[in-house]
């Protein structure tokens, strides 16, 4: 008998498998399940971007693309991001068109750790954050954030989380999981700090699109910041194109350098015939974004009031499309509350402690579904609590839209 932990590096085999993935997974071998768990959105990608995919197979473009990606790409990401935020970046040199937001992050990571050094990671986070700074030979350093501050992540917390070895610090506005939004006075105060100690900035600004109350304001935008913020974007929750795999990172000239080199070897390009759907995306996919988002904020601020009317205290997420309810007053913990709920009543959810110690007492729902669906999770997130003794009588819920 082969004992494979001898082959295998040690810092792989520890990692943990995604908390998201194992309830899903699960969900989907049984029947009748709701699911609130994978943050996929529920739209169809719009019809002439993937008519632009297909024309392009058919015209003959299956070849690689130069390393970088199209230029013609890279020319309407520069656009759209003078466009949406304005920040001027150069197709030719600051600009990598990637394999999802995922890859960018992980080839970003690689390309400014060296062994040991430390990235500030805002908790409640994305599951893959940590993992990634851990293979790039990094350290994950969790700052924590609460509900009572809505989960937003303050500039004296991360100046009191900063050490000798800091070399970075991850922002993910809106949050996922929380759906917290930093806006820009949030941002002047943190970019103060960073540049204070002399750090980077990695911005996942994957769900940039999807704000509802407030104008979204890139950090690279303030003062001294453009040139320490390495920018990651994409296409899957804006464009719902998530099994497109297409993300783009933009970032100053010496950065994306560096960033390409490892690109190169690990990945060689997108695949062509789908970066020219992401032209048509671009180019001509914000009416469709502008669509799916007001959808979105129907159903956040359906699913806010309703979990609240049903004794799960949660706050209002500034953006993406999940709501991170506190369980506290069912005295299960987060692990116990999901299985319970998915094996009484078929919906799916995830644990909060999936995102880090601070996600504990909590669970994230994704809203990335149709309202009726939505309203039939409540009815049974309600009887599931009654069975506990947790929640007042079932009830027609009167929410607003």
């Amino acid at each position: 008998m082969i004992d494979y932990n001898q082959f295998l590096a040690t810092q792989a085999v520890e990692l943990k498998p995604s908390g998201i993935r194992r309830f899903f997974d699960v969900a989907s071998k049984m029947e009748n399940v709701i699911s609130l768990g994978v943050g996929e959105p529920d739209f169809v990608t719009p019809w002439a971007i993937r008519d632009m995919a297909i024309a392009s197979i058919e015209d003959g473009f299956t070849s690689y693309t130069a390393n970088p990606g199209l230029l013609e790409l890279r020319e309407e990401i520069a656009n759209y991001m003078e466009r949406k935020y304005h920040l001027s970046y150069q197709p030719e040199n600051q600009i990598i068109v990637t394999i999802g937001a995922s890859q960018a992050l992980d080839t970003a990571f690689r390309s400014l750790l060296n062994p040991g050094e430390e990235v500030l990671i805002i908790e409640p986070a994305f599951v893959s954050y940590a993992a990634l700074v851990t293979m790039a030979g990094g350290k994950p350093i969790p700052v924590s954030t609460w509900a009572e501050n809505g989960f937003k992540v303050t500039a004296e917390q991360i100046e009191k989380a900063i050490t000798a070895r800091t070399k970075a610090i991850l922002l993910c506005s809106p949050n996922n999981p929380t759906g917290a939004f930093l806006n820009k006075q949030d941002l002047v105060a943190i970019a103060e700090v960073v540049k204070k100690h002399n750090l980077i900035v990695v911005s996942d600004e994957i769900y940039a699109e999807l704000t509802y109350d407030e104008d979204y304001d890139s950090i690279a935008t303030l003062p001294g910041m453009y040139e320490r913020t390495i920018v990651i974007n994409g296409f899957s929750k804006a464009f719902a194109m998530t099994g497109w795999r297409l993300g783009y990172v933009c970032a100053p000239q010496p950065i994306i350098e560096v960033m390409l080199k490892i690109h190169q070897y690990t990945t060689m390009c997108a695949p062509h015939m789908l970066q020219h759907g992401a032209v048509e995306a671009l180019r001509n996919g914000a009416d469709q974004v502008e669509e799916m988002r007001k959808s979105y904020r129907r159903r956040r601020n359906y699913i806010v009031e309703a979990l609240n009317q049903i004794g799960l205290n949660c706050h209002l997420p500034g953006g993406a499309f999940y709501v991170f309810p506190s369980i506290q007053n069912t005295g299960l913990t987060s692990e116990q509350f999901a299985e319970q709920l998915l094996m009484k009543e078929r919906v799916a959810v995830v644990p909060g402690n999936a995102f880090g110690e601070s996600g504990e007492g909590y669970i994230r729902c994704s809203y990335a579904t149709s309202l009726q669906q939505l309203q039939e999770a409540i009815r049974r997130i309600e009887k599931f609590l009654q069975s506990l003794g947790a929640s007042p009588k079932v009830c027609e819920h009167q929410v607003s839209l």
